[in-house]
């Protein structure tokens, strides 16, 4: 995926549902088979639980208490982690035997990478060696003057190169087109606040984060007090790039993220980087204006290149250097990174097995190559013309959605009616496989197959200037439990990795289904017109199709949403913190989404039934058709998570907690209300609720 395409709008944020931690080299856990997860767990109900009150409780209550956090996650999920655990581990069993006895090129080559990763006693032995070289560039820089010249070098070589980021991504106003892209980077903690709040949380974290920055540069053979000198010139260029940096909640507006210069004027912005010499650095090809994400943030690197000394910016990539490598490094560096960064900001217990993380990272570096055998066992074609059956029948319920809004002018709806019709469909895994013949992989080089790696994709994405959109083009490999919906494309993707149960059955019966992956494909659709996708027209164009009455309409009701979910609690108060409330502003994309798909995938299923000759009040297993609907859909989001982790997500997570997904979802759905038997004014059912699609 482009490094500056910016975040298209996932099911669940990367990384959230399956917790993958700087490992520990040793690494006595022996893989095993996960347990299948049924689809509809009469286990997991709580009957001492009132639906009406409180139907998240109701539907996942017992298989919260059962089921703990494991010691090497901070989130533990009843669909996302189960099922990535088991696609993970399939995984990792082709890579296994590819890295022991394969059988063709492309399985040597993710044979090699696994099996350089997984080999610690290499890492172990090599120490610092790997990095030496992007540590002697750094030790080059004499001048600030010289930053744009070193940080390209390390970009060039594939070496952390922090501070913003590059790349290519496509036009905002004029989709076919792929330009220049950049925006703001170079922060370590997970969020500006982290930096810039000052309150007695956020204080005891920095000092926690200057003892970690400070430990590594003594592994890294520094004395303590010298160590500590480099860990506050690191902190100091960190908040101040932090308070430079535009919000999470800005950063949601696709306005507000785009801004074409020409090159001459973007160098006005920042005169003291040389950025002539950094595009150079980096080998992308010419072009007269980019995207700048966010202007602010270059006028402040320029003040910083000022006012910075060489010896702190030499601490600033030194420190980025060995964060980013840790992975790949000593056990002594992985282990220091896991305390710090897992440990004390997410609560995760224990690291993650080294063949997790291996097998996740082999997945990273050349996903369309392992996925074209993890297809071929793990999703037959009757799966994905079951899904492509699925996907119609959502498509005519959300066009029947539209064609009834109440809100909405005939203008619009006409509008809103076509872009739906261009919304394009990808299912499984991509039409044509990507090739990787110019990745170099060695056997036992784990941190220069990175290295390669990352040259590998920063050279595939820049040679997309100027060139026509590969419509086609995945941005998610084909293990992945996740979907997304991409604004500039309008489309909707599904990975083969999801498209299993949990999620997806073939043989269950329909309201489950519906309820699983159905609500998944509405949720996706629905983001073409949430608060973001709206903005864009069927070609990918960020360009208004609604009436100026239309949108003020739509305003009001996606800040009933806002209200309502930014009184829901992330985390509880104590003695260290306050209580976290989530922000309803930043989830407001996902809630709409997740209240929009549970609507029409409802509708699907209503049709599907009738033309089977059921009716959505039969009964099955001592429930109707309904109330499998809406527990299938409540039991996707059963999930215990880390307090750590929880006040975490509030402030970087654009999707609600499961009990929130759920609950808030629910209770704006009337139809849930009467499934149930439900009382108007019960928390489940308000006399007055918010609906935007």
């Amino acid at each position: 995926m482009n490094l500056l395409r910016f975040a298209p709008v996932l099911l669940l944020a990367a990384g959230t549902a399956l917790a993958q931690a700087p490992a520990s080299t040793a690494d006595n856990q022996s893989p095993t088979p996960p347990p299948e997860t049924r689809s509809f767990d009469l286990s997991a109900i709580d009957k001492t639980a009132d639906p009406c009150t409180d139907f998240y409780q109701y539907a996942c209550g017992n298989w919260i208490k059962t089921n703990p956090i494991p010691a090497d996650q901070v989130r533990w999920a009843r669909s996302f982690s189960l099922l990535g655990e088991r696609n993970r581990y399939y995984l990792w069993q082709e890579l296994d035997a590819a890295a022991k006895a394969p059988k063709t090129p492309l399985q040597k080559k993710y044979g090699d990478y696994f099996a350089a990763c997984m080999n610690t006693d290499i890492i172990d032995k090599k120490g610092l060696e790997p990095i030496k070289p992007a540590l002697d560039r750094i030790a080059s820089l004499n001048d600030p003057h010289q930053l744009a010249s070193v940080i390209g070098g390390l970009a060039r070589q594939g070496d952390p190169a922090p501070l913003f980021r590059f790349g290519v991504q496509q036009d905002e106003k004029d989709s076919s087109k792929q330009i220049a892209s950049i925006g703001q980077g170079g922060l370590s903690l997970p969020d500006r606040d982290y930096y810039i709040v000052d309150n007695k949380r956020f204080q005891t974290i920095r000092q926690q984060y200057r003892d970690h920055v400070t430990k590594m540069f003594t592994l890294a053979g520094d004395s303590p007090d010298q160590a500590a000198k480099e860990a506050d010139a690191v902190i100091a260029i960190e908040t101040a790039l932090a308070k430079s940096s535009m919000a999470r909640v800005d950063m949601r507006d696709p306005e507000k993220r785009y801004h074409i210069y020409t090159l001459a004027d973007f160098h006005k912005l920042a005169p003291d980087f040389d950025f002539s010499v950094y595009f150079k650095d980096v080998n992308v090809g010419p072009f007269d204006t980019l995207n700048v994400a966010t202007p602010d943030f270059f006028k402040a690197i320029n003040e910083l290149v000022a006012s910075q000394p060489a010896e702190a910016w030499k601490s600033y990539l030194r420190w980025h250097t060995l964060h980013a490598s840790t992975d790949n490094l000593p056990k002594a560096f992985a282990d220091e990174n896991f305390e710090f960064f897992e440990k004390t900001l997410a609560g995760q217990k224990e690291p993650t097995p080294r063949w997790k993380q291996c097998t996740a990272e082999t997945d990273r570096a050349l996903g369309e190559a392992v996925g074209q055998d993890w297809v071929n066992q793990h999703f037959p074609p009757k799966a994905k013309t079951s899904m492509d059956q699925l996907v119609a029948a959502l498509e005519k319920a959300l066009g029947d959605d539209i064609k009834t809004l109440p809100w909405m002018s005939d203008a619009t709806k006409k509008a809103a009616e076509e872009k739906l019709t261009m919304i394009r469909n990808k299912i499984g895994y991509p039409e044509k496989w990507r090739s990787y013949a110019a990745l170099e992989v060695k056997r036992d080089d784990a941190l220069g197959n990175s290295h390669h790696s990352a040259v590998f994709q920063r050279n595939y994405m820049l040679a997309k200037l100027g060139k026509p959109v590969d419509e086609k083009e995945w941005g998610m490999t084909p293990p992945t439990v996740n979907a997304y919906y991409q604004s500039s494309m309008n489309d909707i993707n599904f990975p083969a990795g999801i498209l299993q149960p949990p999620f997806f059955d073939p043989d269950i019966d329909p309201a489950v289904n519906f309820g699983g992956i159905g609500v998944v494909i509405g949720h996706e659709m629905t983001h073409g017109f949430d608060d973001q996708g709206s903005k864009y027209d069927g070609k990918g164009n960020l360009r208004e199709w609604q009436t100026a009455e239309d949108r003020a309409k739509f305003v009001e009701r996606t800040d009933c949403e806002v209200k309502e979910y930014s009184s829901f609690e992330a985390a509880p108060a104590h003695d260290d913190a306050q209580t976290q409330n989530l922000n309803g502003k930043l989830t407001l994309g996902e809630n709409t989404a997740d209240n929009g798909g549970l609507r029409i995938a409802y509708m699907a299923l209503l049709d599907t039934l009738a033309k089977q000759g059921k009716t959505i009040n039969d009964k099955f297993d001592d429930y109707s058709e309904s109330q499998r609907f809406f527990i299938g859909f409540a039991q996707v989001w059963c999930q215990n998570q880390t307090e750590q982790s929880a006040r975490q997500s509030a402030l970087t997570d654009p999707h609600s907690p499961g009990r929130w997904r759920t609950n808030g979802s629910v209770q704006n759905f009337e139809e849930f209300g009467q499934a149930f038997g439900c009382k108007k004014g019960q928390p489940m059912y308000p006399e007055n609720s918010c609906r935007v699609w």
